[in-house]
């Protein structure tokens, strides 16, 4: 579907009377805690999607999506009134995945989570395989075994006397 600025415009005023018209026209008694989402008009004017949540189980779902079906002459008619178009868009009620895939999201980031304290866990527990510092420095006793000025393999100058 096309985002033309007049199909947006179109868009706004259909979810705002469809979202009007659940909350003070429509009482069915299988319409639950409905939100409208989105809707998406074509660039002709001619169909409207509108995307909705439903708060609750499977049951009320279900309920919700015949509500919306059984009521969509009346609230096509009500669209036809308040947009003002020529011809009154048809009505698609499509049942929003947003709660689906944020839950499915949250999963894989708690799971994410539990691996990441399991390694946190190994980490803090872990030793060095060899020693803690496996590195030689200059300050450490490799200094003891230099040779000191006067003995042989040094750089400087020897004097003998």
């Amino acid at each position: 579907m096309v985002d033309h600025p007049r199909a947006r415009k179109v868009a706004d005023r259909i979810h705002e009377t469809v979202a009007r018209m659940l909350d003070t026209r429509i009482k069915d008694p299988r319409l639950g805690f409905v939100t409208i989402t989105d809707v998406r008009v074509t660039g002709d004017l001619q169909h409207a999607s509108v995307f909705y949540t439903v708060l609750g189980d499977t049951e009320a779902r279900e309920g919700t999506a015949a509500a919306l079906e059984s009521a969509k002459g009346v609230i096509r008619s009500e669209v036809g009134k308040q947009v003002g178009t020529r011809l009154t868009p048809t009505l698609e009620f499509i049942a929003d995945a947003i709660p689906e895939t944020a839950q499915h999201l949250e999963d894989a980031l708690r799971q994410a989570a539990a691996r990441d304290a399991e390694v946190a866990a190994l980490a803090a527990a872990a030793q060095y395989a060899g020693e803690a510092d496996p590195y030689k420095r200059a300050d450490d006793d490799d200094l003891d075994d230099a040779p000191t000025q006067g003995e042989a393999g040094t750089a400087g100058p020897t004097v003998r006397g």
